[in-house]
């Protein structure tokens, strides 16, 4: 009896070990061609067509071709798909880098503007995808898709990646198209997001005037409260370093707590059910203007490279990914009785894609430029097509919803929910390869000879982006005498001027109470001999 157990036990310990040792081969490929990526993106940098991108998802395909042929047609790739891979350990560091490195002066200049496109834009967009889908749609055979998979379809495609537009953009000789565009992609993919978990936490078989309420101030209550949440994390961490100073001891400490808190900030999110990339999203802007400024300059240099690094890995990760896994055959062994059907519904959301991105483009643009005086400031048509054609790529977020609604554990059990996770593979891949090739090319033609403005010239004392302050501060801020908003003190310049004046009062409020208590520029704590003291010898207090 001992003797059949025994052999039992050793034949399970057999299987896990080739398994473990399957999976060490599969992680070891898979660095290897994270290496690949960066090399072959870093030889064809001045390549006029080519980003690094579009060179992970080449790298991806070819190797799923190569995986399928050693595999008899069974599988393409070396891991499996897992949304909780992509929300929990993959999309913090990007978002948490966007919001760290953002020229925060531009950001919050064109605040207004870009929350117009971002929220309002994407909630357009989603209501033409949704629309379009539920006419177009039951007219094909497709499957069985409810009300709330249209909605979901909707979410899903309006969620942007214009990762290969800012590669080509340069936000010191076009800062206003490259903050535009930027900011946009943040708060897009943040909207989309929370507008997906919206839609999935309501029963919308019985819509009625309560539930459209209901539905639209959860929205906004997960939008108010994801970003008060970023926020309260960001000012936690800067009061507990400003006041513990760990750079005396470890820079090491710094740079782990800073990482940490911005972590925890994500996962608090989704704790509390909120919107996570918001939240991690206003962590990193707060971070970058207070506690980064209360560390030690080794741990400044740390924090920026050791953030950027892992966004960019991050990045390549997952367009690899989404490369690999667009030969996996057990979705398209649904829809190769009838491939047409998946061609056309590809077609019909592109379409829409298309049609739901102008329909809010060249409107709400229309309407930024109303409320601007300066001609520098407003949005030139030329720049009005660039940000339409920025926002037509679609890339992880995307797919990573798609997953989300209409797989299980990575693997596609009905008919209806194969085609639509083999189109949006169809549609990533293409509005990334074609649309991403003629990306240069179409902004060389748009923008051949960048002219400089005055806000170029005001960021030139700022190199760095991380040298910013939240708002501007007094060296790098706005002229008020250039503008014409000189000590508003009325209603009357807040309503001509409100993203100047806002700037302004913000500017006296952040001088007077914020700095003081949490830190940042010109208020950094004193020890004699402290990297910090010797590396800002001549800063000024402000007061």
């Amino acid at each position: 009896m001992v003797a059949p157990h025994l052999a039992a036990v050793f034949t399970k310990l057999q299987t896990l070990s080739t398994s473990d040792y399957a999976s060490v081969v599969s992680m070891n490929i898979f660095v290897a061609l994270l290496c690949a990526c960066i090399v072959i993106g870093h030889l064809l940098e001045e390549n006029r067509w080519m980003n690094e991108s579009i060179t992970a998802l080449i790298i991806g395909v070819f190797t799923g071709v190569i995986i399928l042929l050693t595999s008899g047609g069974k599988s393409s790739h070396l891991l499996v798909f897992s949304e909780d891979l992509f929300f929990i350990y993959l999309l913090p560091p990007i978002i948490f880098n966007a919001g760290f490195q953002v020229k925060k002066k531009q950001f919050f200049r064109n605040f207004i503007t870009i929350m117009l496109f971002g929220a309002v834009g994407t909630l357009i967009s989603c209501t033409i995808i949704s629309l379009g889908v539920i006419n177009f749609f039951k007219e094909m055979d497709i499957g069985s898709l409810d009300i709330g998979d249209f909605l979901a379809i909707g979410a899903i495609f309006a969620a942007t990646d214009s990762v290969c537009t800012l590669q080509v953009l340069n936000q010191d000789e076009t800062p206003l198209l490259y903050s535009l565009v930027f900011g946009e992609g943040v708060v897009n993919d943040a909207t989309s997001v929370v507008l997906f978990n919206a839609i999935q936490s309501f029963d919308l078989v019985n819509t009625s005037p309560r539930i459209l309420l209901e539905f639209i101030g959860s929205f906004l209550y997960l939008f108010l409260a994801s970003t008060m949440l970023g926020v309260i994390v960001g000012l936690v961490s800067a009061y507990i370093i400003k006041k513990l100073y760990f750079g005396r001891h470890s820079t090491d400490r710094e740079f782990a707590l800073m990482m940490l808190m911005a972590y925890l900030s994500y996962i608090m999110a989704e704790l509390f059910y909120l919107s996570g990339i918001l939240t991690v999203f206003f962590c990193g802007i707060v971070m970058s203007h207070y506690t980064w400024h209360n560390v030690t300059e080794s741990s400044r240099v740390t924090t920026k490279h050791a953030f950027a690094t892992l966004s960019f890995v991050a990045e390549t990760f997952l367009f690899l990914y989404v490369g690999m896994d667009a030969l996996d055959m057990e979705k398209w062994r649904f829809v190769s009785d009838s491939p047409g059907t998946s061609v056309a519904v590809s077609a019909v959301l592109m379409g829409l894609v298309m049609v739901g991105r102008a329909a809010f483009v060249f409107p709400l643009s229309f309407l930024s430029n109303l409320a601007k005086k300066s001609a520098s400031e407003k949005i030139s048509f030329r720049e009005q097509i660039i940000i339409w054609w920025a926002g037509l790529m679609r890339g992880a977020v995307s797919m990573a919803l798609a997953y989300n609604q209409f797989t299980r554990g990575g693997h596609t059990q009905l008919r209806g929910n194969a085609i639509m996770i083999t189109s949006t593979i169809t549609i990533v891949l293409f509005s990334t390869v074609v649309f991403g090739l003629m990306t240069k090319p179409l902004i060389r033609f748009l923008l051949p000879h960048p002219k400089p403005t005055a806000s170029m010239l005001s960021d030139q004392s700022t190199p760095k982006s991380m040298e910013a302050p939240f708002l501007g501060s007094g060296q790098d801020s706005f002229d008020d005498s250039l503008i014409g908003v000189h000590r508003p003190n009325s209603i009357r310049a807040l309503l001509t001027t409100p993203a100047h004046t806002v700037h302004y009062y913000w500017r006296k409020f952040d001088n007077a109470f914020m700095r003081p208590m949490f830190g940042g520029r010109g208020f950094v704590p004193f020890v004699p001999g402290s990297p910090t003291e010797r590396s800002e010898p001549n800063l000024p207090q402000l007061q």
